[in-house]
């Protein structure tokens, strides 16, 4: 069997833990009601474009808030429940539809989903504002070369689909890095599209590494919400239900996207990302800024 396949097994093995514990919640009496269409339709688009990177925490907390859909204590519960199968399904369909090197792939997500782990238990701690400015600073700064490379002003880039080496090592320290984070509310989507292009991968190698690491970091943290019922359970299932199908059509863009609109969209992410940070910083609110607890 072969590494990729155990990560693929392991994460199923998760998914079939994460629908088991929601059974559980629901037998125990915490309420599922018939989803309405609306909450179909935030899992389609929300999903969709969490699965072009952008993330879908942000603009599903701003439709709960406006709509009053969700109350605000249940906001975190729902959107780490509501996620994690679409996000398992995203990763199942961009590693089997991009080609990655293996010994990248598994090394990153494990690194990834490691550092979820830990960051869920210590990095939680730590201030939010300070980390939201550098990551969100950072962030610009990534654009402005990814930007300069798309505009052949700037070296970098490439079509490589592995890291090797020193580089291999030194992607494994900042996925490791970005999956702390995330216990945060600071999603890895957009550090990482700018991380990996500019390292010599091709931008589409990204995504099976970033989906896969967030598959791992989702259910685990959903299936604390579920375990406490603090989530809304008719809400979370529309979004699951609605959103994998957003999650297919999505994969399909990403494949099918020429390389150059594709880098593109890598800027227009990374830049809505840094916006996010820094204006949530702002704010000084603790609400989720992107797709991962945190798609």
């Amino acid at each position: 069997m072969s590494a990729v396949t155990l990560v693929l097994a392991g994460l199923a093995v998760l998914v079939v833990a994460f629908i088991a514990v929601w059974m559980a919640s629901a037998r125990a009496g915490h309420p599922h009601g018939a989803p309405a269409p609306l909450h179909y339709a935030v899992g389609a688009v929300g999903l969709f474009f969490d699965s072009l990177g952008i993330g879908n925490f942000a603009p599903t907390t701003a439709v709960f808030r406006l709509t009053r859909m969700v109350k605000d204590e249940l906001i975190p519960g729902t959107l780490n429940v509501s996620s994690s199968i679409p996000v398992a399904v995203e990763a199942f369909a961009f590693i089997a539809v991009i080609t990655v090197d293996a010994t990248t792939l598994v090394s990153m997500v494990v690194v990834g989903a490691v550092g979820g782990w830990i960051g869920a238990r210590i990095v939680s701690r730590l201030p939010r504002r300070p980390i939201q400015i550098g990551m969100g600073t950072a962030l610009f700064v990534g654009a402005w070369m990814m930007t300069m490379t798309n505009l052949e002003l700037f070296p970098g880039g490439g079509d490589a689909v592995g890291l090797s080496g020193a580089v291999l090592l030194f992607a494994l320290g900042a996925n490791f890095f970005f999956g702390m984070v995330e216990a945060l509310g600071i999603g890895s989507y957009a550090p990482s599209l700018i991380l990996l292009p500019l390292l010599g991968m091709d931008p589409r190698a990204a995504f099976p590494i970033m989906m896969g690491s967030a598959a791992y970091i989702l259910p685990s943290c959903g299936m604390k919400f579920l375990r406490t019922g603090r989530y809304d359970g008719r809400v979370a299932l529309g979004i699951t239900l609605g959103g994998i199908p957003g999650v297919l059509v999505a994969v399909y863009v990403v494949k099918s996207l020429p390389l150059t609109m594709l880098r593109w969209l890598v800027v227009v992410v990374v830049l809505y990302a840094a916006v996010s940070l820094l204006l949530a910083a702002r704010s000084r609110t603790s609400a989720p800024t992107s797709d991962v607890s945190g798609t």
